[in-house]
């Protein structure tokens, strides 16, 4: 596993959380580096909330150490919240405000001075593409606007590090990547982003790692590609103009299918660059040359899936 170099910004050793009889968390491990983008997926019920309260200092944990921002959970839990932002799965928007005045509202509670905190606003609505609709009250935004307005206000305050729980839960697809693009944009600015969601393609567009929690463990943690190669399916192909060529492919490959009846191979790999170095030391070796060659890996439903037993991600109630 390559080591990042990059200091933590949350690091969790040994997290433990049960709710009466029912373990939730059991002993999870984990660092995410500084100015990174880390996602937990699990199914339905997994803990993946209950991680995000507890490092957000909203709920205590049994046993485990947390350290977010270089604060100990346990001891500084107030330069634990100096440091963070939350957006949860529910909006805390009110909706009987303005946006400008949600925005303002914030800043009150983060005691910014006045004029610092009309410019923060003014910089926000502007950064959000909310200008337009800031004077309006919240309850006439749409679903896309509601979560960007959202996420304005977790950011009202500068956090160094910012915990989005299911961000894009509800949004069409147009609105979804619009808060991808957001979060590239923080992310590109220092900011660390601890990231839950039920849309594995999420996962797979922002995440420099992912861990899948499943009862109670993490069981796989790595980047996307990684990940994609620990499951069964992938496969190498091979693209030919000539028969010829194809036919004299399909013997050098012993394990390699014909794909849809065309010239076309596919050998089966787990998609590292060492296999594909072998395939391509085969072709040269027996003076074989095709028109294309493309690596094919499974991806993260079928990684899901395989690992969590086949218990596809929903949304997890708040516990």
């Amino acid at each position: 596993m390559t080591i990042d170099p990059r200091p933590a910004a949350i690091s969790v050793t040994g997290l433990r959380k049960s709710f009466g009889e029912h373990l939730v968390l059991d002993g999870i491990d984990f660092d995410v580096p500084e100015g990174s983008v880390f996602s937990l997926l699990g199914p339905n019920g997994a803990g993946k909330t209950t991680a995000v309260q507890i490092m957000s200092t909203l709920k205590h944990p049994d046993s485990g150490e947390v350290v977010i921002g270089g604060h100990d959970l346990a001891t500084d839990p107030d330069g634990v919240r100096s440091v963070i932002g939350v957006t949860g799965q529910f909006s805390a928007v009110d909706e009987l405000l303005t946006g400008r005045e949600n925005l303002l509202l914030m800043g009150d509670l983060q005691h910014l001075p006045r004029g610092e905190n009309r410019r923060r606003a003014a910089d926000l609505l502007e950064k959000f593409d909310l200008e337009e609709a800031a004077d309006k009250v919240a309850s006439s935004y749409s679903g896309g606007m509601t979560r960007r307005l959202d996420l304005a206000m977790t950011l009202v305050g500068r956090p160094r590090i910012i915990f989005l729980d299911e961000p894009t839960v509800g949004l069409d697809p147009r609105s979804r990547r619009g808060m991808w693009d957001i979060i590239r944009e923080l992310v590109g600015g220092g900011v660390t982003i601890f990231l839950t969601t039920q849309y594995l393609e999420e996962a797979d567009q922002l995440a420099d790692r992912i861990a899948v929690l499943h009862g109670g463990r993490l069981v796989a943690e790595g980047a996307a590609d990684q990940l994609k190669r620990l499951v069964p399916g992938g496969y190498i192909r091979l693209d030919f103009a000539e028969r010829a060529e194809f036919d004299s492919a399909a013997r050098a490959f012993e394990t390699a299918s014909q794909v849809n009846g065309d010239l076309t191979l596919a050998i089966p790999s787990d998609g590292a660059v060492r296999s594909v170095r072998e395939v391509i030391d085969r072709l040269d070796a027996e003076r074989i040359e095709p028109e294309g060659l493309s690596v094919h890996t499974p991806n993260l439903d079928d990684v899901f899936l395989a690992l969590t037993g086949g218990h596809a991600p929903e949304k997890e109630a708040i516990r």
